[in-house]
């Protein structure tokens, strides 16, 4: 476990580099029956998006009321919080054992504890947090789940270098400082903070966390005009190197591979967790890629043309990806993508003993 941030050398050290051949020892991530991802939180919630396949949708009649003194029922329907933000609750199970992990937290201090109350989640089953990385979409509702849960001494599992201090510098504007997450402060509240750049086997080996994640492509190149205060001055940080994803490996299916905002590449995400674990088959991926905004639209016809060759069953490109690369994923990988919302619970069932 790594109890600092590191030095700038370590972190030069630690960069990933490319890493093409199958892994000289794969992780051995054991295959799990079902896998169920629930959104917590994303940019999008639709009350009458209706149940598609595996995807299973939280319209108002699945909600729980609130109270409203301004109708005669005193109460109403108030649907979900979606903010520019992402969370999920991930559960396996093999067999009768179950194990529950909650991805990242969302961007505000209430939206997705408030989310959790509306969907009637026990939030008492989860048994560790996970960060995808430290950007203030991802680590914004540590207070509302404080408020579900108390000090609860749950785990916490983060790259060292989540507490960075950093900023976006752009031409036309003044640089925007972005909040930086606070050990103590979490700590404060009873989570137990581990620190791992390396890949991270959870309950039972039946969840891998990423660490690092090696850079393959050359057309997935981190995040322009980012920087990070190290040494006293700000420094370029495009490549966002605390960004880790989450692995599950649903037995005759293949990896479910869950991403934050993608900043270390989704298609370099979707490789990497196939290569650590010996697993070819990418059954699923979701979460955010990215893919919005001038700067990235040159990489959504390349990015869509890889996952074209490996063919997910299930694409679930949500939070940053953008309008324009899901439209294109959605056209060349049509019986794959499944749009997302708020609430939504994806349902991936293993096959074979």
């Amino acid at each position: 476990m790594c109890e600092g941030g590191g030095t700038p050398a370590e972190v030069a050290a630690a960069i990933p580099r490319p890493a093409t051949a199958p892994a000289v020892d794969p992780i051995a991530l054991e295959p799990v029956d079902e896998v169920v991802v629930t959104t917590l939180m994303d940019n999008s919630y639709d009350a009458l998006m209706g149940d598609t396949g595996l995807a299973r949708r939280a319209p108002f009649s699945r909600l729980a009321q609130v109270p409203a003194p301004q109708f005669e029922e005193g109460r109403t329907f108030p649907g979900l919080v979606a903010e520019h933000g992402f969370s999920a609750l991930v559960t396996t199970r093999r067999g009768t054992t179950s194990h529950t992990v909650l991805f990242d937290t969302g961007v505000s201090p209430d939206g997705m504890a408030v989310n959790i109350e509306r969907l009637g989640l026990d939030v008492g089953v989860i048994e560790v947090v996970v960060l995808s990385h430290g950007h203030v979409d991802h680590d914004g509702g540590f207070p509302g789940l404080a408020r579900l849960r108390g000090r609860s001494g749950l785990p916490l599992t983060v790259h060292p270098l989540v507490w960075s201090r950093r900023r976006f510098v752009l031409s036309d504007q003044p640089p925007w400082e972005l909040p930086t997450l606070s050990r103590s402060a979490l700590e404060a509240e009873g989570l137990q903070v581990i620190e791992r750049r390396q890949p991270s086997l959870l309950l039972d080996d039946s969840v891998l966390i990423t660490g690092e994640v090696d850079r393959t492509t050359e057309f997935e190149r981190g995040l322009p005009n980012h920087e990070a205060w190290r040494d006293g001055r700000w420094e370029p940080d495009p490549l966002i190197l605390d960004e880790q994803a989450l692995v599950v490996h649903v037995r005759g299916r293949g990896l479910v591979v869950l991403t934050g905002c993608g900043h270390a590449g989704a298609v370099n995400i979707a490789r990497h967790a196939m290569r650590l674990t010996g697993v070819d088959r990418l059954h699923a991926l979701l979460g955010g890629f990215h893919l919005t905004g001038p700067a990235f639209e040159p990489v959504i016809e390349p990015t869509v043309a890889a996952f074209a060759e490996m063919a997910p069953d299930v694409l679930v490109p949500a939070h940053c990806t953008g309008w324009k690369a899901q439209h294109r994923l959605a056209a060349t990988l049509p019986t794959a993508f499944v749009p997302n919302a708020v609430g939504t619970s994806f349902t991936l069932a293993g096959s074979g003993p």
